[in-house]
């Protein structure tokens, strides 16, 4: 009994402070530690950037009421299968990129990806269009990458090996995606959206490549829960 109310005890000492060192992080460190991932796992920073601005407002302190957590508002779970801790700002954030580049591959569009990230992959693999309680969302997030597109933050500055790290798409004819194939993540460039009247997306899709990031297994189960 006393031991388990030791343990008990010092988990509650660890969480605590887990909690005020990240709530102490300097939005500037959260950033430089983005664009840093993103570079070296060749996704373009400023789509990173829009997904954390809009995830946590660059909070690492953050939590949802569904569980997730930190920078990129990771599942436990997903974070579990990216083999990251979720509570650490680098793994948080690298795995949060890593999601999406997956994502990315298994969709191959920026806008897909996105709704995934926040609905989950199975209503996008079923429907191949977003959710609608995921709109808004996807919206908000392609609005601050233009955003950072046309007026890039600091931390993307200076950083020598950033066109060097990322894909660019050039002039690829749009299609309607009715699966989902491997191809690259969006980086540099980010398809246009097309109304066809359907409610289903029509897409600029990168160019079909082999790629060594792992496969994510999805659940078509029900409950896949929001990230946001």
């Amino acid at each position: 009994m006393i031991r388990k109310l030791v343990l008990f005890t010092t988990l509650i000492v660890i969480l605590l402070s887990t909690k005020v060192n990240a709530s102490e992080i300097p939005v500037s460190h959260v950033k430089n530690t983005i664009v840093q991932h993103s570079v070296a796992l060749g996704v373009d920073p400023a789509i990173a950037l829009s997904i954390a601005k809009v995830e946590s407002g660059y909070n690492h302190s953050s939590r949802s009421v569904h569980g997730a957590v930190g920078v990129f508002q990771l599942m436990p779970s997903t974070a579990a299968r990216l083999g990251v801790n979720p509570y650490h700002l680098a793994d948080n954030i690298k795995g949060g990129i890593l999601y999406y580049k997956m994502l990315y591959k298994m969709f191959g569009s920026t806008e897909l990806a996105l709704a995934a990230y926040n609905a989950g992959p199975a209503y996008v693999l079923k429907h191949h269009c977003a959710p609608p309680y995921s709109r808004n969302y996807v919206a908000k997030i392609m609005s601050e990458y233009y955003k950072l597109k046309a007026n890039p933050d600091a931390s993307m500055k200076n950083k020598g090996n950033v066109h060097a790290a990322v894909h660019h798409v050039t002039n690829p004819a749009p299609i309607t995606i009715t699966s989902h194939g491997s191809v690259k993540p969006m980086t540099a460039s980010v398809p246009r959206v097309i109304n066809d009247g359907t409610n289903r997306l029509i897409i600029k899709q990168a160019p079909s490549t082999a790629s060594r990031t792992p496969k994510l297994q999805v659940s078509m189960r029900k409950e896949e829960e929001p990230y946001s």
